[in-house]
């Protein structure tokens, strides 16, 4: 029996958003860790990220970063990104397509903050921004930092770092594997569209 989703694309933006959600507060979720890809001319780069905000009502997805990420500084240049979210166990593939916006320092970033824990604040405690040349494996923090021996308050200093990158949402392609025959389709959220695609 297919789900409700199979053939609706109603059920499917249900379903999407109902990941997407449950990703942010589910550790396990593999839609939690999507791949983030950015480009700027020739250097195209993608990494795993941890999505930390899932809005469908302002269509926007957010995840933390390092103000001194070299991610950061393509962005500056080309703010156009893509999202790929996969679920091995529910055959379910995302691609997202979002134009990024950079908070540091402003109302944003303060309300991020204050829900990092005390274990993630020491990320951006480093003297050196993520990607600095070392002369030795590192972990780039001191000892003490490393066995989590600061206080919430001597965390604060890290606040300088943090970054909360807004993505917002221009489509989202969806993709479904079944044995039946695969489903696809994309919502442009631009132009509040949706239409099926052959997989």
């Amino acid at each position: 029996m297919q789900p409700a989703y199979y053939e609706n694309l109603e059920e499917i933006q249900k379903k999407l958003w109902s990941m997407l959600d449950d990703a942010v507060v589910n550790r396990s979720s593999p839609f939690r860790i999507p791949v983030f890809i950015c480009a700027d001319q020739n250097d195209i780069d993608g990494r795993i990220v941890v999505l930390r905000k899932s809005d469908k009502n302002k269509n926007i997805l957010q995840f933390h970063t390092d103000l001194r990420s070299p991610k950061v500084n393509i962005l500056k240049k080309n703010k156009n990104a893509s999202l790929v979210f996969y679920d091995k166990e529910q055959k379910i593939q995302l691609r997202v397509k979002v134009i990024c916006e950079i908070n540091n320092k402003n109302s944003v970033t303060e309300e991020s903050w204050k829900k990092t824990q005390h274990i993630s604040r020491r990320c951006y405690l480093t003297d050196s921004g993520p990607g600095s040349i070392s002369d030795g494996p590192t972990s780039g923090m001191i000892s003490k930092l490393e066995d989590f021996d600061y206080t919430m308050e001597q965390s604060e200093k890290g606040y300088e770092n943090f970054t909360v990158v807004k993505c917002n949402i221009k489509s989202i392609e969806w993709l479904y594997l079944a044995a039946k025959g695969h489903r696809r389709a994309i919502f442009d959220i631009k132009n509040k569209k949706q239409n099926w695609l052959v997989p």
